[in-house]
């Protein structure tokens, strides 16, 4: 019998591609988005359930993976994608902004994941992936509220895939880098304006929205297909291996992070981020 993998946030971008995937190399999909309406495409797949499932509504959550189980008899993989980027200067976010960014991107996963854990210990089997970002790795100016949000969810995988291990679950983390041909950078650039940003940051600002343009443009091309075909690996690769880069262009920042010591990295990190004369 084939396999169903149930995927948040596939309304578009990585969710959305994932699902296209899975479906056509012979999975069920159960693709879940807080507005089923815009799954049309995807529903229209036999082998593809489209439902609702908002990660802030516990509800949601329960009945989307009940509809997935009653539909194809069992869920074997879910894949936590749903989520979003909040950017600014930290003094000008707002606590509910910031509350909002964990419920999304930290507490979404994790009721998510407690819902379907019982699904799983019956089986004796699972797979979780959790989707991550370089931001999960490294610190970046500006990207407080979002940092926090992937070190905690990377943390949270990290520390639950020992005991997960026991009972048969295996946790994963993919960590993409820019991803310019998604909704993401312009779901997060709406999330922008905030309290007005103190003119003590301005010049700072200007020069790292400066930087960010330049890294935006060096994003790597094909960053959905090589994002979408690592989930696919890693949902299938059989390993236990827990965290998957997929795109090229953060490497260099990555490798500095786990390789280079305290002081050399953060000297690096200080000349590429801090503008100079400001």
């Amino acid at each position: 019998m084939s396999k169903t993998l149930l995927i948040t946030g596939c309304s578009s971008g990585f969710g959305k591609a994932a699902a296209h995937l899975f479906a056509k190399r012979g999975w069920n999909v159960v693709a879940t988005m807080r507005h089923p309406e815009a799954g049309k495409e995807l529903a229209e797949l036999p082998n593809v359930l489209v439902n609702r499932l908002d990660v802030q509504d516990h509800a949601s959550i329960v009945a989307s993976i009940a509809e997935g189980i009653g539909r194809f008899g069992g869920i074997d993989a879910i894949v936590n994608n749903a989520g979003f980027g909040v950017y600014n200067i930290f003094e000008a976010v707002p606590l509910e902004k910031m509350r909002e960014q964990f419920d999304v991107n930290v507490f979404g996963p994790m009721e998510v994941i407690r819902a379907i854990l019982p699904h799983f210990r019956e089986k004796k089997a699972g797979m979780i992936v959790n989707i991550s970002s370089g931001m999960g790795i490294f610190g970046l100016p500006t990207g407080s509220p979002y940092n926090a949000s992937k070190f905690a969810l990377e943390g949270f995988s990290e520390a639950i895939q020992y005991e997960l291990a026991a009972v048969g679950v295996t946790v994963k983390i993919v960590e993409p880098g820019a991803v310019p041909a998604t909704n993401f950078p312009a779901r997060s650039a709406a999330e922008t304006g905030f309290s007005p940003v103190p003119e003590d940051y301005a010049a700072f600002c200007k020069a790292t929205a400066d930087l960010f343009s330049g890294f935006i443009k060096g994003a790597d091309k094909d960053a959905v297909t090589k994002v979408t075909e690592t989930i696919f690996t890693a949902v299938t690769d059989g390993t236990d291996q827990l965290r998957y880069l997929p795109t090229d262009d953060i490497k260099p920042l990555v490798t500095a992070r786990w390789k280079k010591g305290e002081t050399e990295y953060m000297a690096m990190m200080r000349n590429t981020f801090m503008p100079k004369g400001i």
